[in-house]
C-alpha cells in the first residue's frame, strides 16, 4: 500500500504523476498518509523501478480535476486518482457523467460552481472608517463550503477598483492593497480579526433588504433556494428573513409592499384647477 498525502491541487498533480508513471493502481494508494502509516505501522513502501510508460491527459481533463480539488471531502483526492488512471489508460467515459466514477466528479465541479457563484453574491462588505493607510477599507467575513475563495478574487477586482480590500474565511483569505492580489492559505489571524470586527453597517443592508423585499412574491422554498440556511447567518439581513416570511404568511402578501411605500417622503402635486381641463 502507498501512503501519500496532498494538501493542494499542485501536490497531488505531482503526486499523481509519479504513481502513474510508476504504474500503481488506484486499490494500492492511500491518500491520507497519517491514517495509512497508523493502520499499518509501516513506513510507504519503497518505489518500484521506474518504466518507460508515458502518460497524457486531456486539457478537459485536468480543467476537470482542478474544479473538483476544490471540494471539500475526505476522499476527494482519491476520487481525482480514480478517474485520472481511467482517463491515462484510455477510457474517456470517466470524465462523462453517466459514469459511475464521472457523475461523482461532475457532481462535484458542479457543487464548487455554485459556490463561486455564492460567494459572488452573498459576501458583504463593511467599511473600516478608521483603517490605516495600509489597511483594507472594506472587509467581510464568509465560511464557503469548499475551497474557492482564490477563485473569486478577479471578480471582485474588477468591481472594486483600486480600493483596499479584505474576505477572510476560516481557512484562507483574500487581500487587495490597492494595486495586488494577494492570497494566503491559512488565513492570518490579523486578517480575520479585521473581517470579523466588522459589521457597523448592517443596519444598511438591512434597511436595503426591507425596502427590496416584497411579501406579495415571497416563495420560501425559492428563497432557500438561492439563499441556502447556511448563509443566513453569515449576511446581516439573514436574521430579519424568518420574520419576513411570517409576516408574509399572515397577511404581508396581500398589502405587498404598499405600507412601505406609503411611509416614503414624496413630493405633493397640487391639482390642477378645473377651468384649465380642456375639451375633447
Amino acid at each position: 500500500m502507498w501512503a501519500v498525502e496532498a494538501t493542494s491541487f499542485a501536490q497531488w498533480r505531482e503526486q499523481a504523476r509519479a504513481l502513474l508513471v510508476q504504474n500503481v493502481p488506484p486499490e494500492q494508494v492511500s491518500w491520507n498518509a497519517t491514517a495509512a502509516n497508523d493502520l499499518f505501522g509501516a513506513t510507504p513502501a519503497p518505489a518500484p523501478p521506474p518504466t518507460r510508460r508515458r502518460v497524457k491527459v486531456p486539457a478537459q481533463a485536468l480543467a476537470l480535476f482542478e474544479q473538483a480539488a476544490r471540494y471539500r471531502s475526505e476522499g476527494r483526492w482519491a476520487l481525482l486518482y480514480q478517474v485520472l488512471w481511467r482517463v491515462a489508460g484510455g477510457d474517456r467515459a470517466a470524465l462523462l457523467a453517466g459514469d459511475r466514477d464521472g457523475s461523482r466528479l461532475q457532481q462535484r465541479v458542479r457543487a464548487v460552481q455554485r459556490e463561486i457563484h455564492h460567494l459572488h453574491a452573498f459576501v458583504r462588505f463593511q467599511p473600516r472608517p478608521a483603517a490605516g493607510e495600509e489597511e483594507p477599507e472594506l472587509v467581510a467575513w464568509i465560511e464557503p463550503a469548499h475551497d474557492v475563495l482564490d477563485a473569486v478574487g478577479e471578480h471582485f477586482c474588477q468591481r472594486l477598483g483600486r480600493l483596499r480590500w479584505l474576505i477572510a474565511t476560516p481557512e484562507d483569505g483574500l487581500l487587495h492593497d490597492g494595486r495586488q492580489l494577494h492570497y494566503r492559505r491559512p488565513c492570518p489571524e490579523q486578517w480575520q480579526r479585521w473581517a470579523q470586527a466588522g459589521g457597523e453597517e448592517s443596519a444598511l443592508w438591512q434597511q436595503y433588504y426591507r425596502s427590496i423585499f416584497n411579501p406579495a412574491r415571497v416563495n420560501p422554498e425559492v428563497l432557500r433556494g438561492h439563499l441556502p440556511l447556511r448563509f443566513w447567518r453569515q449576511v446581516p439581513e439573514g436574521e430579519l428573513i424568518p420574520q419576513l416570511v411570517k409576516d408574509a404568511r399572515l397577511g404581508g402578501r396581500r398589502y405587498g409592499q404598499r405600507e412601505t411605500v406609503a411611509q416614503q417622503r414624496g413630493k405633493t402635486i397640487a391639482a390642477r384647477p378645473a377651468s384649465e381641463d380642456q375639451a375633447l
